[in-house]
């Protein structure tokens, strides 16, 4: 508390106008805490919303794409679905630097007759991949399915067992129509628990071992950490990076393709 005593002359004038100009900075400076602590609550939300869990606008923009088709499909010959997030579109790549069409690439140059779909979207989670899977499988001639979801549940720390059951859902809709599936599986950090990273790395392989599909452990196995292999970002393969993620997803399909 700031205090003055009465004045008696010009000093004690003096003593009230320090009084004031005091009181008029404490004030000041308490605007500005206040002004800093709005702001910093406010960043800190729209990072928790961006990283954690815009799910209702992320499920209305699924909801839209999911009418749209990933890619137009131009041939009758049998259908390699590359499903999946930002990993699968090609984020910060072009079209032609991204896994599916290096895939493509990759199938004709060893002699095998598939058309690969790319059929991945930027920020899905596994209940969006679930909520358009329907729509994607009903594409004509579909074999198979490469399944690449649950990044984007890890991001916003989802509950695992949710994730589970919605890429669970996924698998047994593809296998009612004969589509068979490679699972892409993904790591978690320490970072997130130990009880959460263990359950969320045990899911693909447990999933994989439950339908009986093909696993690929990890699809950004040799990339992720590696800064010569990323984007700035140290999420998102490079061009360089899409090449060895081209070549993780053809290792992990060898077992079922067919010429």
């Amino acid at each position: 508390m700031i205090t003055c005593q009465k004045p008696a002359n010009k000093f004690g004038e003096n003593c009230i106008k320090n009084c004031v100009l005091t009181l008029q900075i404490t004030i000041q400076n308490m605007l500005h805490l206040i002004r800093a602590a709005t702001i910093l609550c406010f960043i800190s939300m729209a990072v928790m919303f961006s990283a954690c869990g815009a799910s209702s606008a992320e499920q209305q923009t699924n909801k839209r794409t999911e009418k749209k088709p990933p890619v137009q499909i131009v041939s009758d010959k049998p259908k390699i679905v590359a499903f999946g997030d930002s990993l699968t579109a090609g984020f910060g790549l072009a079209e032609k630097e991204s896994y599916p069409y290096l895939l493509q690439e990759r199938l004709k140059a060893d002699g095998y007759n598939y058309e690969v779909i790319n059929a991945g979207v930027s920020g899905e989670t596994s209940l969006g991949g679930l909520e358009r899977i329907d729509w994607v499988l009903e594409q004509e001639n579909v074999q198979i399915l490469v399944l690449e979801l649950g990044a984007n549940d890890l991001l916003r720390g989802l509950p695992v067992a949710k994730m589970k059951d919605n890429l669970g859902a996924i698998i047994k809709r593809a296998q009612a129509k004969n589509v068979a599936v490679l699972m892409c599986g993904m790591l978690a950090p320490p970072t997130m628990g130990a009880q959460y990273q263990r359950e969320y790395i045990m899911t693909f392989p447990d999933l994989a071992s439950e339908y009986k599909v093909e696993f690929l452990p990890f699809i950004l196995d040799g990339i992720a950490l590696n800064p010569q292999l990323n984007q700035g970002d140290g999420i998102h393969p490079n061009a360089e990076g899409a090449k060895v993620l081209t070549a993780n997803v053809y290792k992990g399909l060898q077992p079922l393709l067919k010429k």
